[in-house]
């Protein structure tokens, strides 16, 4: 492979990404991407639209050609026109644009029940049109619409509208597959066919992705001579969409000694922009962008990253822009929890670090994900936990809550060994459980402290799978907070109310000595 040979990357997200069934970004929305791919990741060339579609359309165009010919970009924004001189080349002159992709027939299947034109007859309409273009100032460019199934099923008449274009004034020539249907292998042999039979023509290759093989047909197109790709971003177009950028870049660069310019750390910033204007969410297992594939799950790989970097491949998220993470749920090991304390600077010891681990898995049996900004939450938990004895346990309860009635609690309850059941209705489930709790206390002639605050926190960017903390304070003759921590607001609320209790168990039993031992320890959970 010849390392000095450099391949041009056209995006065509605000064109053909725009295809994508339900989007349609805005005329600013437009703009802003287009600055994104020019300067920040410096693709070689941009399609911004197709002309005569709209209003919006040439407003979307205008504000963009108006923006790079400031800028001196204006050769690298393109356009798709049609065989329909003078009408696509009079739209493109209306937008600022100085550069048609001209969308002609690569199969003679096409030709024939689409235009319903002899090879003749569409040569010359498409020599008229490059004439016209030239004529006002406009470079061209040619697709080969359906060029793929030109290959496969009338190769003579695609070859013949290569040669004839390779005559023309046009830069480059454009072969799409235009749905998807190439393998690897024919991609690779219609590329050696066509560059050896046309070797000083640019040709670029335009890959969809209906049997998810566009970023193999496009890595075999590179290595077998093509000039140019074309991506979007995010892999949006028709269908299954086209060949993802993010992918492309990525394959270039480790698997080719070929030059690319795109700027590779950019890449995340761009595809989370196009994902907030197409409203298309990237799926979480998306190569490159995805919101998993860098975040290692299993706590062996935690380990193995630990211990050479075991579980590191080429694709380091630090390339695109973006962080490894270790997931925290049922599957964490110490190693996954022990990165996660780092990040956040935190150190615990051993004996803390297996207590928080197991509470980790036993949240995750009830939640999905544990993020980092659950930790703390966690931490300050179990630390909790770990300053009570418990004799007192909460060992089953039965809630309901139904528009127009109160609700109500089963509750049963562990005292030293021996259970106990009751049974309340409430202006609200915790306010029915208390009233069910205090009738077993009122039976065993035992008071309860004064509730004099209650708050409740989710972490940092919490969603609605969220943990809720719950800290309650107390009036016991001393204040003092307890916690609880769970998905349900109710149940973190019970936890809490649990811990109080034990609490107060501790203090009958010894005043002095464990109101000191606990509100030591409680001081620190909380500063934690």
């Amino acid at each position: 492979m010849n390392h000095q040979r450099r391949i041009e990357i056209m995006d065509t997200t605000l064109r053909d990404g725009e295809q994508t069934s339900g989007v349609s970004f805005l005329p600013s929305e437009k703009l802003q991407i287009a600055k994104l791919l020019l300067e920040e990741l410096r693709v070689d060339r941009i399609e911004v639209a197709s002309a005569r579609v709209s209003d919006g359309e040439l407003e979307g165009v205008q504000k963009i050609t108006h923006w790079a010919a400031e800028k001196g970009y204006l050769d690298r924004v393109e356009v798709l026109g049609f065989v329909d001189t003078p009408a696509s080349v009079n739209w493109l002159i209306q937008a600022g644009a100085k550069v048609m992709n001209l969308l002609t027939k690569g199969s003679l299947n096409h030709l024939t029940h689409q235009l319903k034109k002899t090879q003749e007859q569409h040569f010359a309409d498409i020599a008229q049109s490059i004439a016209h273009a030239q004529e006002n100032g406009i470079d061209v460019n040619i697709y080969l619409e359906d060029w793929s199934n030109g290959m496969r099923n009338s190769k003579e008449y695609t070859l013949d509208l290569i040669e004839f274009l390779s005559k023309q004034p046009v830069k480059r020539i454009m072969l799409p597959d235009t749905l998807g249907l190439l393998s690897p292998e024919e991609t690779k042999a219609f590329i050696i066919e066509i560059v050896a039979q046309f070797p000083d023509v640019h040709f670029d290759f335009h890959a969809h992705n209906d049997y998810d093989l566009s970023v193999a047909n496009a890595m075999e197109a590179i290595l077998n001579g093509v000039a140019g790709i074309h991506t979007t971003v995010n892999g949006l177009g028709e269908r299954a969409g086209n060949a993802p950028l993010e992918s492309v870049i990525a394959v270039i660069k480790d698997f080719t000694d070929l030059q690319i310019n795109v700027q590779e750390q950019k890449i995340y910033r761009v595809s989370k922009l196009v994902e907030q204007f197409s409203g298309q969410h990237i799926p979480a297992n998306k190569p490159v962008v995805g919101e998993n594939v860098f975040t290692q799950t299993a706590g062996i790989h935690a380990d193995g990253d630990n211990k050479k970097n075991l579980y590191f491949n080429d694709l380091m998220p630090e390339r695109f822009g973006r962080q490894r993470k270790y997931a925290l749920g049922k599957t964490s090991g110490k190693a996954n929890i022990l990165k996660n304390l780092e990040e956040l600077g935190i150190s615990l010891e051993k004996d803390e670090l297996t207590k928080v681990t197991q509470r980790i898995i036993e949240l995750g049996d009830k939640k999905e994900r544990v993020t980092t900004e659950d930790l703390p939450y966690i931490i300050s938990d179990v630390l909790q936990n770990n300053s009570i004895e418990k004799n007192i346990h909460i060992e089953g309860y039965h809630m309901t809550h139904s528009k127009g009635l109160k609700p109500t609690v089963q509750l049963r309850m562990k005292i030293h060994g021996k259970t106990y059941d009751e049974s309340a209705t409430g202006d609200g489930q915790y306010d029915s459980f208390m009233r069910a709790l205090r009738k077993i206390y009122k039976g065993l002639k035992k008071e309860l402290p004064k509730l004099i605050d209650y708050h409740v926190s989710i972490p940092p960017g919490g969603k609605t799978d969220a943990f809720v903390e719950t800290v309650i304070t107390w009036d016991y003759g001393k204040i003092f907070k307890t916690k609880g921590l769970d998905p349900d607001q109710t149940v973190a609320a019970m936890m809490a109310t649990e811990k109080m209790l034990n609490i107060v168990e501790t203090f009958n039993q010894n005043p002095t000595q464990e109101e000191s031992k606990f509100y030591g320890n409680e001081y620190r959970a909380v500063a934690g």
